[in-house]
């Protein structure tokens, strides 16, 4: 049962986090209250990506019919028994099959059939000579090797039968799956609605890339990387912009952002200092579900219920508002759409260089995979340095029950990207 998180926002103010979410209940916490969204038609050649919103079901057996899975010739194959290099067989050839459509042709004893792949098999055949093994002479083959019943066929309903469930409510479409539904003549899938986020930017010292760089500006960063992680986890996510640390700005651009979005995430002015107004304009238009998490990077992180949609206040420091996208942001984007998936590809290694962390706090330790197939933390490993990300080839955690990991330990990474082949090498 989730304990009460019992925020009391006058203290916080004044006297920092009233108590820190564990990372797993801040994640139910919210889930709870994220709800599916309805579904949308998708042309089929569009939908990769997208979450399929109802089950396949077949309406067909796919192939529809017997069909040569090689080019050769149609036969009986209880007519090519025994035949050899030494021994061959002759069949009389009494017509080719066209594909794309159904023979009239009926083989009988001694007989064949010239047949191209994916030709409907005639009636009477049941197997198909490669023309590798025939001599052709004239109107006869002289067959070299024999056949049993189906060989080089492909039969009615081997790949599906009508009725089948081919794919499952819930799933990601590949390429593949798109290859099943066209088989099965769809022009159109219907797919879950793509939530809509929109991401706003806090702070005096932002400004938009592009822009002449000031001493004592920053480019905003933030604005960017959430967007882009919204996008690839299937939202539709747009940029909102820049926000002065101003509180009737910042809750009047809320206000308008949770009439357009299903999901509003604001990055920066989210802790407990001065002009951090992100949590009071939580609580004065909502319900705030929690604000502080036991992890580093991305402690201020919070999240709060406004007029039915879901606000996420996320650090201003690059790394920990990623981190904190990750745990929180995305099972939430992707609920919505009607899945959870954690995509990540995790291999275990051996620590070259101790990993420290804190009892009740779950650390998540940007690290890099060494030439002799170790692994160590990033050194420099603030939440505001933004290449230590870029260094890094994954994610360490250390869970809260632990206050850290020693030298040759075995830990499990969780790798940003498929980086076997440098494990491999190295």
């Amino acid at each position: 049962m989730l304990r009460n998180i019992g925020i009391v926002m006058k203290d916080v103010r004044l006297k920092g986090f009233e108590k820190l979410t564990n990372v797993d209940e801040a994640r139910e916490i919210v889930l709870n209250k994220v709800k599916e969204l309805d579904s949308e038609k998708a042309k089929i050649e569009e939908a990769v990506g997208r979450v399929l919103y109802r089950d396949i079901v077949a309406t067909r057996d796919m192939p529809p019919f017997d069909r040569a899975a090689m080019d050769g010739y149609a036969v009986r194959a209880e007519d090519t028994f025994g035949a050899s290099q030494t021994n061959p067989i002759y069949l009389r050839v009494i017509g080719e099959a066209s594909i794309g459509n159904v023979s009239e042709i009926s083989v009988g004893e001694k007989e064949a059939v010239k047949i191209m792949t994916g030709t409907p098999m005639p009636r009477g055949a049941n197997a198909v000579v490669m023309f590798e093994h025939v001599n052709e002479l004239g109107d006869e083959i002289e067959v070299l090797k024999p056949v049993t019943p189906g060989k080089n066929v492909s039969l009615r309903g081997e790949d599906f039968k009508k009725g089948d469930t081919i794919l499952k409510k819930g799933r990601v479409l590949k390429p593949q799956d798109i290859a099943v539904l066209a088989s099965l003549g769809y022009r159109e899938v219907e797919v879950y609605r793509r939530p809509k986020v929109g991401v706003i930017s806090t702070g005096d010292e932002l400004i938009n890339p592009g822009e002449s760089l000031k001493e004592g500006k920053i480019y905003d960063v933030n604005g960017y990387s959430l967007v882009v992680l919204s996008k690839m986890n299937g939202a539709l996510a747009e940029r909102i912009g820049i926000v002065r640390d101003n509180y009737d700005d910042i809750k009047n651009t809320i206000k308008n952002a949770v009439k357009r979005y299903d999901v509003v995430i604001v990055s920066g002015a989210t802790s407990v200092g001065k002009r951090d107004y992100i949590p009071l304009i939580a609580k004065e238009l909502g319900e705030i579900l929690f604000h502080g998490v036991a992890m580093r990077p991305g402690e201020p992180t919070g999240c709060a219920v406004i007029d039915g949609k879901i606000l996420f206040m996320l650090p201003g420091y690059p790394v920990a508002s990623i981190v904190a996208f990750e745990n929180f942001v995305k099972p939430t984007i992707q609920k919505m759409q009607g899945y959870i998936c954690d995509d990540y590809p995790r291999v275990k290694l051996k620590l070259k260089r101790k990993i420290a962390g804190s009892l009740g706090r779950r650390d998540f330790v940007r690290v890099r995979i060494t030439k002799d197939g170790m692994v160590e933390p990033i050194r420099v490993s603030g939440s505001g340095i933004i290449t230590s990300l870029v260094k890094a080839d994954g994610i360490v955690i250390v869970p809260e029950n632990r206050e850290g990991f020693e030298e040759g330990d075995e830990v499990e990474v969780r790798l940003f990207e498929r980086c076997f082949d440098k494990i491999i090498k190295s």
